[in-house]
């Protein structure tokens, strides 16, 4: 497979996100539940992000592949979720952000996606990735729950080797016990060994894999979202390029990952105090530490 024509224009907006100042937003509910919600969400938080000057790429899955039930819904799979995303794609002139779990679908979806998302759980498929990359689309690689950080330069370079060089890497916690994620701040820094931007997901990050107990037998996610500030805090505090961010207008009514959605309600004080903290936050410099002793002199604002 060759890398697609569309590939300039990807790249183009591959500039114009790692560029985004203070960051960029993918932002949109975790799953497609139908076209007239979708066309709702967008609009919202599209109104937002315009007011507040940030730049959107609109967030929403076609299908979710590793739900822990097999009765759980999953979406209206992808011939009819790329239909819809289209739409709102040509509704409101937004990029589209979306995943995939196989590699037989990158080049259907790259026709509407202008960034494809490889699952954390699939960080280390190299046919998935490659498949992806050939498309000519940004790759945004989840950093797997399982993963140390360096594993995503060995990532990132499956895309840079398939021929493409617009890829994103993406922290969203690390497992800590059977049913909880942590986020270490340590790695929105150490996964900039991947040589690409380093992006992060606020909301599955505070996810509780099956941690749920359900009334009649088995398990769902559960998750924390009183903590999803926390976390967005600071990843920004720490220089991050990007927030991937799922929100609903109703999350206790959403069929995917209520718990971790942030409500649309609370969307614009969340998004005003993130852009406050970037504009102070020193954190996209690297740290230069100076090791040499030093004498009386070492501080010429200080009154000794």
């Amino acid at each position: 497979m060759e890398i697609l024509p569309q590939a300039s224009a990807k790249a183009a907006l591959y500039h114009e996100l790692t560029s985004a100042e203070p960051f960029f937003l993918m932002a949109g509910p975790n799953v497609i539940q139908s076209e007239e919600h979708c066309l709702k969400m967008c609009r919202q938080i599209k109104a937002v992000t315009d007011s507040l000057g940030v730049k959107l790429v609109f967030k929403s899955s076609f299908d979710k592949a590793n739900r822990t039930s097999a009765a759980s819904f999953r979406g209206p799979g992808m011939a009819e979720g790329l239909r819809v995303l289209q739409k709102v794609k040509d509704t409101f002139g937004v990029p589209i952000i979306t995943d995939i779990h196989e590699a037989s679908q990158a080049e259907e979806v790259a026709k509407v996606a202008d960034i494809i998302q490889i699952p954390a759980f699939l960080c280390r498929q190299t046919d998935l990735i490659v498949a992806a990359a050939r498309t000519g689309a940004i790759i945004q690689i989840k950093k797997g729950q399982f993963c140390a950080p360096s594993v995503m330069r060995n990532s990132a370079d499956k895309c840079r080797a398939a021929g493409n060089p617009n890829v994103l890497v993406c922290e969203r916690g690390t497992m800590f016990g059977y049913s909880d994620l942590v986020v270490d701040p340590r790695n929105f820094v150490l996964m900039r060994d991947a040589n690409c931007p380093v992006t992060a997901d606020v909301t599955h990050a505070l996810q509780q894999p099956a941690g749920q107990a359900l009334a009649g037998g088995g398990v769902a996610s559960g998750g924390l979202r009183e903590l999803i500030p926390t976390v967005a805090r600071t990843a920004v505090v720490c220089g991050v390029q990007g927030i991937f961010m799922e929100v609903h207008d109703d999350p206790t009514s959403s069929p995917v990952d209520g718990p971790t959605q942030w409500p649309l309600r609370h969307f614009r004080s969340l998004l005003e105090e993130l852009l406050a903290i970037a504009r102070v936050t020193r954190g996209k410099e690297t740290a230069t530490i100076d090791l040499s002793p030093v004498g009386e002199d070492f501080d010429s604002e200080a009154s000794l």
